[in-house]
């Protein structure tokens, strides 16, 4: 499970909640409205996926915080459902709706982006035309995979059959649609497994190893950071290697002040070699509650007090960032 947020508003609905079933590879697409709450979360699942598919044995997903409250984990643990989570900074964890997410924005890129407010009525033709292609894994269809026969086909529209031109218009759009959407979808997943599988290579450590920790600097959409970010940290530590999470993960010794999970994939570790150093930099930078990093203040430079509007006066500060120069102030 997992969220495509940042949409612009389409009746209403400005988020994607996607849910992809590990074996079959079906998906399902549900448009949601802000603000959604770990409630309506669960209902819209079960409306959606456990009404057709009964209750799942396992559901990975992010750390998103309506994953990881109260009400979700009660829910699901009374239900015998076991909640996997994926590792701090590491995305591919919930590898299998990433990529579906990528694949489905870039098919609302193609049809929505001369009309963005309308994608919610892409959304119905997106989920038929994901669930009735060959999967590149399994050989099949996910329709097959679930229901155990090929998927009903589609009578390809002759021009002009029908003497409805609303009928005629919208068939002919629906054909058209179809094919660029196949052809799309295809292209996304071959390039994207081809660009991953360049990246990957075996890595594995030992628990009472140092390492260090990639954590990427966060740009927040407020701040503008210019060419002083690119000399930023990336790696953090030495950390010592307390244990192993099944395996590809890692827990390790953070520092008492870190705010964020203690579990990391491989691929965000780098082994430390040679004797430690008191002097390393083992202090994590400061993180919001959906564990990004943020820039700190370092100074106010100046204020000021603009005018909104007629009646409505607004006080700026000019801040100085930790790490940046005074003219990247905002």
């Amino acid at each position: 499970m997992d969220f495509i947020e940042q949409l612009p508003s389409s009746n209403g609905y400005i988020v994607i909640m996607v849910i992809v079933d590990r074996l079959s590879k079906y998906a399902h697409f549900v448009a949601l409205k802000h603000p959604y709450t770990a409630v309506t979360i669960a209902k819209a699942f079960i409306t959606n996926v456990v009404r057709l598919h009964g209750i799942p044995t396992a559901i990975v997903s992010d750390r998103d915080k309506v994953f990881v409250s109260s009400f979700w984990q009660a829910l699901f643990q009374l239900q015998g459902t076991k909640l996997s989570m994926s590792s701090s900074y590491h995305p591919q964890t919930d590898g299998q709706t990433e990529v579906v997410n990528r694949t489905l924005e870039q098919y609302l890129r193609c049809f929505a982006s001369d009309q963005p407010r309308k994608w919610v009525e892409w959304i119905p033709w997106a989920k038929f035309s994901y669930n009735t292609s060959i999967h590149s894994a399994t050989k099949m269809t996910p329709f097959e995979a679930v229901y155990g026969i090929p998927p009903p086909h589609l009578v390809t529209y002759v021009p002009g059959t029908s003497r409805v031109q609303a009928v005629d218009e919208y068939l002919r759009d629906r054909d058209t649609i179809l094919r660029e959407l196949r052809h799309n979808l295809s292209l996304a997943r071959q390039r994207m497994k081809s660009h991953t599988d360049l990246k990957r290579w075996e890595v594995s450590f030992e628990v009472g190893d140092y390492v260090y920790l990639k954590l990427q600097p966060y740009r927040q959409t407020s701040v503008a950071f210019r060419a002083s970010m690119k000399l930023a940290p990336r790696f953090f530590g030495p950390y010592y290697i307390i244990g192993k999470v099944g395996t590809v993960a890692y827990r390790l010794a953070l520092p008492p002040s870190s705010q964020i999970h203690n579990v990391f994939h491989v691929s965000m570790l780098r082994k430390h070699l040679g004797p430690i150093h008191t002097s390393a930099s083992n202090q994590l930078p400061h993180v919001s509650d959906d564990f990004t990093i943020l820039p700190q203040p370092k100074a106010i430079l100046d204020r000021r007090v603009i005018q909104k509007g007629k009646y409505h006066p607004k006080f700026e500060i000019l801040v100085k960032w930790r790490g940046a120069p005074n003219e990247d102030a905002t």
